[in-house]
């Protein structure tokens, strides 16, 4: 591979700091975008960040006016609708140029939670029970189904509409819970069996060859009392309140067994569900070690010192390292696919 290249950055707009729209500057925000950047620039490569608001045609000028050799693709979201990073994946691919990260097909089937559990149901990868609970129809759990279940929008991102209150015990809370989803993400809501179990996080890099990365744990240390039982969104935005809890992330300590398991499960996740360069699949282990996959993640966070980069460390592999396997992995998907 070349040892410098032209690269855009892609990011959503609103987080573009308007005083150092390259992510030059010294400023630890937006955290993701610019730990990218700047390992990026460190390696010797021509950085040019362009933000992405819900202008189809700015970013084709972006891309056209000043062709990069590939572009390093952080976007989450379009017109503020998460359901559409897949579009602009699928602008980049009708462009014909290399990008990081999951295409079309891999956000559209890991950010449809309802449609992923399906397709990973079909091959038999264990997933909790489920219902889909639309605006307009009753808002009843299967008889396969009991309570407690959690309650989340359909199309939300990692723990996005997650809170304590996501977990309900009965009826009326399931009832005020929806509709609750359904007012306030303008969704479709979906009731999942809670699953009593250990939360890892496993990290996945790689395309032809997978490579699984130690996973992390969410270690929930209170469990008495109003303490959650879930990563909420606040559990993975808010310090204080993780010390409060005394809840923490750490590496999961597994026997033998059960980790040749994990690494199976996550391994068929990811090629089912058409990730590409890199991935995350979030899963519960019970007490009797059976595995059910939560979500898979195309595209997670990669920032420094978030789980992936951090179990990519315990793998040996530096972050500057990791960013660069990430882009030789795109580029050589790149040539092959073309």
């Amino acid at each position: 591979m070349k040892k410098s290249l032209k690269i855009t950055l892609l990011m959503d707009l609103d987080w573009v700091p308007r005083d150092d729209p390259q992510l030059a500057g010294d400023s630890t925000e937006p955290l993701t975008e610019r730990h990218v950047a700047t390992a990026l620039r460190e390696m010797g490569h021509e950085v040019a960040v362009v933000g992405v608001g819900g202008d189809v045609k700015q970013i084709v000028t972006a891309l056209t006016e000043k062709p990069p050799e590939l572009v390093f693709n952080l976007v989450e979201q379009f017109r503020y609708d998460r359901r559409l990073d897949k579009e602009v994946a699928g602008l980049l691919e009708l462009l014909g140029v290399p990008f990081t990260g999951s295409g079309t097909e891999g956000l559209m089937l890991c950010r449809d939670k309802a449609l992923c559990k399906e397709l990973l149901g079909l091959h038999r990868i264990q997933c909790p029970k489920f219902v889909r609970l639309a605006p307009e129809g009753r808002i009843r759990l299967p008889k396969a189904m009991g309570f407690p279940v959690i309650v989340k929008p359909q199309f939300g991102d990692a723990s996005e509409g997650i809170a304590k209150a996501s977990v309900v015990d009965s009826q009326e809370d399931l009832e005020a819970r929806v509709r609750h989803v359904h007012e306030q993400h303008q969704q479709v809501a979906i009731a999942e069996e809670y699953v009593e179990g250990r939360e890892l996080y496993v990290s996945v890099l790689g395309n032809a060859r997978l490579t699984v990365f130690p996973p992390r744990e969410l270690l929930f240390g209170n469990s008495e009392g109003a303490a959650p039982r879930i990563a909420t969104d606040r559990v993975k935005s808010d310090e204080a309140y993780r010390e409060k809890w005394k809840i923490s992330y750490g590496f999961a300590r597994l026997t033998d067994e059960v980790s040749r398991m994990v690494e199976r499960v996550a391994k068929r996740a990811c090629r089912l569900l058409r990730i590409r360069d890199y991935g995350r699949v979030d899963l519960r282990i019970t007490a009797e070690n059976k595995i059910r996959v939560l979500e898979v993640n195309a595209n997670p966070d990669v920032a420094y010192g978030d789980d992936f980069a951090e179990s990519a460390a315990k793998a040996g592999i530096t972050y500057n390292k990791l960013i660069d396997r990430i882009v030789n992995l795109a580029l050589r998907r790149h040539e092959t696919e073309w």
